[in-house]
């Protein structure tokens, strides 16, 4: 029997890892990406072709799968007469594994359906080296029907396949994540900064927070860059002010508020402004201990 043609768009780390992955496995894909070499390493592999436009990849695909950065650019995908809604065939889905906004995924999911087709928000976790061997962490959601028949799809790509229930409760679940993780890590990461300012030896003061309940893994990347200069966590200062922006944001779409979300964000658009994008998130401990008051 032959497998499903998979358009996908987004061919970063983690997007053509996927898509790596998916050739292994004897899938046909369609891309697109704004990284012609990225394209061209995909089409060289075989079995595989370039669209021109997001309409045409949803022509010519019987499933399509985003990874992008933002909910802004899964938005210009998917709309206009040249996007994947104006060329969604029905009875396909839309797979959106990137960190996208609630809101937004189940407006999507509403313009879809009107097509016939279905949606599944489902972003990621574990890191690009799992995506190449298809060990990804997925957590999906979507309407149950959906989710059961692509649900072999999503185990090609991940070891653990969660089904989280309605449309966007796996962005909802993926950004209260991102909001713990960053949250935790910008706190350490200025405890860190205190330390060195106030001429605390900061190797102490790791080895008394972590023989208690503070320890985690977090606090070892914040430790591993604040002591040994060693930045190894891997997530940017720019994908982590997204996402808290993106938390904030639905928050408030909740109709609630969150001091302490507002607050980290607001240090990580800090970071950004200071041209600190690129670096890995615990490397905020810099813009901590320059931040000291003349």
């Amino acid at each position: 029997m032959s497998k499903p043609t998979i358009g996908f768009i987004g061919l970063g780390l983690m997007g053509g890892n996927m898509v790596e992955n998916l050739q292994k496995r004897g899938f046909p894909v369609v891309v697109m990406d704004l990284n012609q070499d990225a394209v061209d390493r995909v089409l060289a592999r075989g079995n595989a072709e370039q669209a021109s436009s997001p309409k045409e990849l949803a022509e010519k695909s019987d499933i399509v799968e985003l990874c992008v950065t933002t909910s802004e650019v899964v938005e210009a995908l998917m709309n206009g007469e040249n996007g994947i809604i104006a060329g969604i065939k029905p009875g396909s889905v839309v797979i959106d594994f990137g960190t996208s906004i609630p809101a937004s995924t189940q407006k999507l999911g509403k313009a879809l359906a009107e097509k016939g087709a279905g949606m599944l928000d489902a972003p990621l976790g574990r890191t690009p080296a799992h995506a190449k061997d298809g060990l990804l962490n997925i957590m999906a959601a979507g309407d149950r029907e959906t989710f059961d028949k692509y649900e072999p799809i999503l185990k090609e790509q991940g070891e653990n396949v969660f089904y989280l229930g309605a449309l966007g409760a796996g962005h909802v679940t993926k950004l209260i994540n991102n909001f713990m993780g960053m949250t935790s890590v910008n706190a350490m990461s200025q405890a860190f900064a205190v330390a060195e300012l106030a001429g605390v030896d900061k190797q102490q003061l790791y080895d008394i927070m972590s023989a208690g309940p503070s320890n985690s893994p977090f606090m070892r990347f914040c430790k591993n860059y604040a002591v040994d200069d060693n930045s190894d966590l891997g997530f940017s200062i720019n994908n982590a002010n997204k996402d808290l922006r993106y938390f904030v944001q639905m928050v408030s779409d909740l109709g609630s508020t969150t001091r302490i979300g507002e607050a980290t964000s607001a240090n990580l658009k800090e970071a950004v402004e200071a041209g600190m994008g690129n670096g890995n998130v615990p490397e905020i401990y810099d813009m901590f201990v320059k931040a000291k008051k003349a």
